[in-house]
């Protein structure tokens, strides 16, 4: 069975080669994204995306609108069913634009080996424009 930080870095890599329904599998049905964790321009309420339809649709309006998504993770720890990693998410906007968002990527893995939660740590105000 993956560990959580194995199914993390499954998880970036899914994103970053746009596989959305290879990302999607790798979810529980009951799962829930919080990205960021808290209310957001992506989630106002602050509740997170639950369930594989919700998550699906996250993906589609936050995710896949970008040209590129790369991962630069520093350091990722395992502590039981979950890795929190620490690092940096390039996002490059169609027309070639570009930010750079740190944070902590907390990746929680189910009973069955899959992911069950992904809570990401990332404050809007400090996103930067890449360089």
């Amino acid at each position: 069975m993956r560990t959580a930080r194995e199914l993390a870095r499954a998880s970036m890599s899914a994103v970053e080669a746009r596989d959305r329904e290879g990302w999607l599998a790798l979810f529980v049905e009951d799962a829930c994204v919080e990205d960021p964790v808290g209310p957001s321009a992506f989630d106002p309420d602050g509740h997170g995306h639950h369930g594989k339809q919700a998550i699906a649709a996250f993906y589609d309006s936050v995710i896949a609108p970008n040209e590129s998504i790369r991962f630069t993770i520093r350091q990722s720890i395992l502590c039981g069913d979950e890795a929190a990693n620490v690092g940096t998410i390039r996002i490059t906007f169609p027309g070639g634009s570009a930010v750079e968002v740190e944070g902590v990527y907390v990746y929680r893995r189910s009973d069955d080996g899959r992911i069950a939660s992904l809570r990401a740590y990332w404050e809007e105000g400090s996103v930067k424009p890449a360089s």
